[in-house]
């Protein structure tokens, strides 16, 4: 029995116009054989979570280019402790300094991608992640 096509919400959350990124991820991510839901432009950390509860998503990421990384992440995982989505991986990537990115991580966010990071890189992480952490 084959298991289902991982599913990956995509998203921009905030007032960050700059969408380019999370286009190529996500079309990469299709490419590479997951469904993908792109939420688009200007979402709420609260939409984005509701989002990825009805779409029943294994992974949410978030592209960020605005700065707000250390305010949206944070809240992003304090609303999916709050309804229990705790088998869903939140990743994402964008200009984030190193340091923030261990704190992140700290945080419970997933591994983060800077600038430079491969799509194979990303889609790889991610279906190990749900390799090692919903299907075993």
């Amino acid at each position: 029995m084959t298991n289902p096509p991982i599913r990956v919400l995509v998203a921009k959350v905030g007032l960050d116009g700059h969408d380019r990124g999370a286009k190529v991820i996500a079309s990469s991510l299709r490419d590479a054989g997951m469904e993908v839901i792109y939420t688009g432009l200007r979402q709420t950390p609260e939409m984005v979570v509701n989002a990825a509860l009805q779409e029943d998503v294994d992974a949410i990421g978030i592209s960020i280019l605005s700065g707000a990384h250390m305010t949206v992440f944070p809240k992003l995982i304090n609303l999916m402790k709050e309804k229990m989505m705790t088998g869903i991986l939140l990743t994402g990537g964008g200009i984030i300094p190193e340091e923030d990115m261990r704190a992140l991580q700290a945080m419970g966010v997933g591994k983060l991608f800077a600038p430079g990071a491969t799509t194979t890189d990303i889609a790889e992480y991610i279906r190990q992640w749900v390799s090692d952490n919903k299907r075993s």
